[in-house]
C-alpha cells in the first residue's frame, strides 16, 4: 500500500507514526522542530487514516509491510522510527520484522503486549455523527459533546473531518475497518519466525499518569529489545507528546544524538 506522508527538512531520516484515529499533521510541530535540527522527517498517515488508502485488512503485520514498502520506495536505509500508541506498535512490529532497517527506535506510551478493547465510547460518538444531516463542523462538535466530555479528545477527533464533496463532510479515517479490527489493534505484536538479535537502541517514553507501560512490562519488552531505555514524563498522560511537547522533544533529541 502506498502511504501518504508529509516531508520536512533534510538529513538523517526519521519516520513518525501516529496513533489510532490520528494523522500525520498531528505531529507537525514535533516534525518541524526535528527538521530544524538537521533531520529529514517523514510524518506518515497509516492505512485507514488521514490521506492514506482505506482497506479491510487492518493489523500490525499489514502496517509493518506498509512501512517496509514506504522505506524501500523512498530509498532509505537505517531509519529512526518514532511511533505513538498504535504507531508505536507498528514500529515495534516493524522492528522485529526488519531489525536491519532500524537505526534507533522510539516508542511513545505503548508496549508490545495485548490490551483489551477500550474505545467503545469513541465509536459510539463517531457513529452518532450522521453526515447526511450534519452539514457543519459546529454541528459535529455539538453532537460529539453529547458523548465525549474531554475537550482534548473531542478536538483530536474533529481534526479528522474534511469536505468529501462540495456539500458533504466525512471522516478521514475508516471507521468500519477500525471497528471491525479493533481486537487486532489491541493485540500483542507477532514475534519473528526466526529471532534476529537487534543491535539498535530503543527508547520507551511513558506518561506518568498513563497505565499503558507498567513497571511489570519492562522485562517482557527487554526480551524483544535488550538495549532498551525507559523514561517517564512527569505530569503527562497517554498523549504525552501533545501534553508535554518540550520534554518529549528533549528526550527524543537526547536519545538520537547520543
Amino acid at each position: 500500500m502506498k502511504l501518504f506522508y508529509r516531508k520536512y527538512g533534510t538529513g538523517k531520516p526519521i519516520i513518525i507514526l501516529h496513533g489510532l484515529f490520528g494523522q500525520s499533521d498531528n505531529w507537525q510541530t514535533q516534525a518541524k522542530n526535528l527538521a530544524e535540527r538537521g533531520y529529514e522527517i517523514y510524518a506518515v498517515d497509516q492505512r485507514n487514516h488521514g490521506l492514506s488508502p482505506h482497506d479491510d485488512e487492518f493489523n500490525y503485520k499489514a502496517m509493518s509491510t506498509d512501512l517496509f514498502e514506504l522505506i524501500n520506495d523512498l530509498g532509505l536505509n537505517k531509519v529512526i522510527v518514532i511511533g505513538h500508541s498504535m504507531g508505536g506498535k507498528t514500529a515495534l512490529q516493524f522492528a522485529v520484522d526488519h531489525p536491519e532497517m532500524i537505526n534507533k527506535l522510539i516508542v511513545a506510551d505503548i508496549a508490545p503486549k495485548s490490551y483489551p478493547p477500550h474505545h467503545q465510547q469513541v465509536f459510539e460518538a463517531l457513529q452518532a455523527i450522521d453526515f447526511s444531516s450534519i452539514k457543519t463542523r459546529k454541528e459535529a462538535d455539538e453532537m460529539l459533546s453529547k458523548h465525549i466530555a474531554d475537550d482534548g479528545t473531542k478536538q483530536f477527533l474533529l481534526k479528522n473531518i474534511y469536505w468529501k464533496t462540495d456539500i458533504r463532510l466525512d471522516w478521514h479515517f475508516n471507521i468500519k475497518a477500525i471497528k471491525e479490527n479493533i481486537d487486532a489493534i489491541g493485540a500483542e505484536i507477532e514475534p519473528p519466525r526466526v529471532y534476529t538479535k537487534n543491535d539498535f537502541g530503543a527508547l520507551f517514553i511513558r506518561g506518568e499518569n498513563s497505565g499503558y507501560i507498567l513497571d511489570s512490562d519492562i522485562p517482557d519488552i527487554r526480551n524483544y529489545f535488550p538495549d532498551s531505555e525507559f523514561v517517564t514524563v512527569e505530569g503527562a498522560g497517554h498523549w504525552l507528546h501533545a501534553e508535554k511537547p518540550k520534554k518529549f522533544l528533549e528526550e527524543v533529541i537526547r536519545f538520537i544524538e547520543n
